[in-house]
């Protein structure tokens, strides 16, 4: 059970390849989760000291992916969004274009079935669905069995397909590089202040379907001065995954992030995390 916000087991976590390969756990990796049984203790004090313990843990192993990732020179990108944003859509536009150039491989994550998946695997990238379960969010540890299986190519771009929840991803480190939050202007400009954690911690905005904004009521300046409320260093940029509308500033961001990579680890301070008072 994730006791951070109350989903998934570990039992019900599949990471899977074409071939149908699934990693075993490491034995250094034991983070003692399966067969576990696990009591919602009283008291908002001793929750928050139970999360914060188990939010070290995950960030000990997303030290761990990031040095990987850092000695591989693998650009790992952590998207997320609402379910129906258009994640997926933007990645295989994104890896027709430039999947050879970047050596673009996907994790996918969604709670069941490998549709996702199997769209990026239509591209001829590498991919590997992870499926959560009842989890709402990918963490560190699932990560480190998907890059297991994955074995993504040194000095390659690693797209990791976070499970569709405006909520729960933005307290886990994965690992990565950077945080890419993609928004569509079919869900409403006020999410950035209604979701402020999972904005506050991205280093890039993607606007998408612009092209729909004459049939939808969202006001785009609205949206931006929302994004600068929470985190008023963010690059705010608009596309439209079906049309391909703004994927030329999409990809020379990443060619940057990647020229300028050196980035601190997520920090959960920034996310308001409360501090536990012995």
């Amino acid at each position: 059970m994730c006791r951070t916000c109350g989903c998934g087991d570990a039992e019900e976590i599949r990471i899977t390849t074409s071939d149908g390969y699934a990693p075993q756990p490491s034995d250094h990796h034991d983070h003692g989760r399966a067969g576990e049984h696990h009591d919602h203790p009283p008291g908002p004090t001793r929750t928050v000291m139970l999360e914060q313990q188990l939010l070290a843990k995950n960030d000990a192993l997303a030290a761990a992916n990031r040095r990987w990732l850092t000695a591989e020179g693998i650009l790992a990108l952590n998207l997320m969004s609402s379910p129906g944003s258009g994640k997926t859509t933007l990645l295989e536009r994104t890896i027709r274009e430039v999947g050879g150039e970047m050596g673009i491989s996907v994790v996918e994550g969604d709670q069941e079935t490998p549709l996702d998946a199997e769209r990026i695997r239509a591209t001829g990238r590498p991919v590997v669905q992870v499926n959560t379960g009842a989890g709402c969010h990918l963490d560190a540890e699932m990560l480190d069995g998907a890059l297991r299986a994955l074995r993504p190519a040194v000095g390659s771009t690693l797209f990791i397909e976070n499970v569709g929840n405006l909520v729960c991803p933005a307290l886990f480190d994965l690992g990565e590089a950077g945080r890419v939050v993609i928004a569509s202007v079919t869900e409403g400009d006020d999410k950035p202040l209604k979701y402020p954690h999972m904005f506050r911690s991205a280093n890039l905005v993607l606007l998408n379907k612009v092209d729909l904004t004459p049939y939808v009521s969202f006001d785009r300046d609205t949206f931006t001065r929302a994004v600068g409320a929470v985190n008023p260093d963010v690059e705010v940029l608009t596309v439209a995954a079906t049309q391909g509308q703004g994927f030329d500033e999409w990809y020379a961001w990443i060619r940057a992030f990647r020229a300028n990579q050196s980035h601190p680890a997520i920090s959960h301070a920034s996310l308001d995390i409360p501090l536990t008072q012995e």
